[in-house]
């Protein structure tokens, strides 16, 4: 399996599967050594303080088993770090590498997905799993595609954060809207204030309410629902991204659409641009004095011209499909006997994903922002060297 890799400067390389350590529990040795999700981080400074608490305060923004609105399944999400720190919990400048062990990986639960495994499950990844890799494919719990998957990123975007903390730059993701019911919007300071007040992360809290009830309907029925996500960064200076193949908006997008459940993502006013003039698209440029710099009066590009930051935020909408697992009779096929069939698929799931997909996003974005950064000061540093006034006009 290819692709398990993001990043080039600083990067993160993730292993492990939805039920990682089931198939092994008769071994003499720890679950937590051999049963879990591993994160390989390349890239990281020394001298950052990085504890065991500092990556879980982020993997409990997404730990299942604590809302009405979570699968059922209850993961522990302690994490081990076992290389790239010492004992004073300060990096070495060596790769950081940690693991989530899978607590909550039952017989009876890989039972039900041994007993389906011979069946398509409408929405997810088993057919096109089964067609790249036969019959050796994954078949319990959706293996690699799991959102279980998405634990090692957010502790891969721990690190980052600690990077960009240092740095002045804030990341937060939050609802936007759930199955057609919308947040209205608010500014960076009342999102920031408010969407951890609810168990659906939307800072509207009226709106929040509304959705909260449209969630139980749609529950109650078997059923699940999508929505959208916002992320927002602050404080990213102008100048990064590189041009053409390597845009930032290019690899913010690779971030997040690499993200499961992911199905579309815009900037700015996005997709609201292509009912536009330029006149009206445009933002308008004007040197603020109280910063010293240049600023833009308003921020429909998303902080971003040409694929490099403004200066301004950036800010991404994800749109984020309905959780395909539903407690619903589905018209399926065997790929075993090649016969048409009706199933219910009686496993654990979300109700709707994005409950627990926004520190995803976040960790997702961090990544991406260091990278870019990286890359970045490489560039500076080497056109200083050049030419020490390269910046001046």
């Amino acid at each position: 399996m290819l692709g398990n890799t993001f990043g080039r400067m600083f990067r993160i390389t993730t292993c492990g599967e939805s039920y990682s350590g089931g198939f092994r529990k008769h071994l003499p040795i720890p679950p937590e050594l051999f049963g879990g999700q591993i994160v390989i981080v390349d890239g990281v400074p020394p001298g950052l303080r990085l504890t065991a608490e500092v990556v879980e305060e982020e993997l409990a923004k997404r730990r299942p088993g604590l809302s009405e609105f979570s699968t059922p399944r209850r993961e522990k999400d302690r994490v081990f770090i076992f290389s790239g720190v010492m004992e004073d919990d300060l990096t070495t400048g060596a790769p950081v590498g940690m693991i989530i062990p899978n607590t909550d990986i039952g017989d009876v639960h890989l039972q039900q997905h041994r007993d389906n495994r011979e069946l398509i499950r409408p929405g997810q990844a088993s057919y096109t799993y089964y067609r790249k890799y036969g019959r050796y494919y994954d078949w319990a719990g959706a293996g690699r595609a799991s959102g279980r998957e998405t634990v090692a990123r957010v502790a891969g975007g721990a690190v980052a954060k600690l990077i960009l903390d240092a740095m002045g730059i804030d990341v937060i993701a939050y609802t936007t809207e759930i199955h057609g019911i919308k947040a209205a919007p608010v500014t960076y300071e009342t999102a920031k204030a408010n969407y951890r007040k609810n168990e659906i992360n939307c800072p509207d809290l009226e709106a929040a309410q509304k959705m909260m009830e449209e969630l139980k309907r749609v529950k109650a029925a078997g059923d699940s629902c999508g929505g959208v996500v916002e992320i927002v960064a602050r404080g990213v200076p102008a100048g990064l991204g590189e041009p053409v193949f390597d845009k930032l908006s290019a690899m913010i997008a690779h971030a997040m659409l690499s993200i499961g459940g992911v199905k579309g993502i815009e900037f700015g006013d996005g997709f609201e641009h292509a009912r536009m003039t330029g006149s009206e698209a445009n933002d308008t440029p004007y040197f603020d004095e109280e910063t010293g710099r240049i600023r833009f009066r308003t921020n429909r590009a998303g902080g971003l011209l040409g694929g490099i930051s403004n200066g301004e935020d950036i800010r991404v909408r994800v749109a984020v499909k309905p959780t395909p697992t539903i407690l619903k009779n589905q018209e399926t096929a065997n790929i075993s006997s090649m016969e048409n069939v009706t199933h219910v698929f009686a496993s654990r799931s979300d109700p709707t994903i994005c409950t627990r997909i926004y520190p995803v996003c976040e960790a997702m974005m961090r990544i991406a922002l260091v990278d870019a950064i990286y890359m970045a000061e490489g560039y500076k540093k080497v056109m200083s060297a050049i030419d020490p006034e390269w910046e001046k006009l």
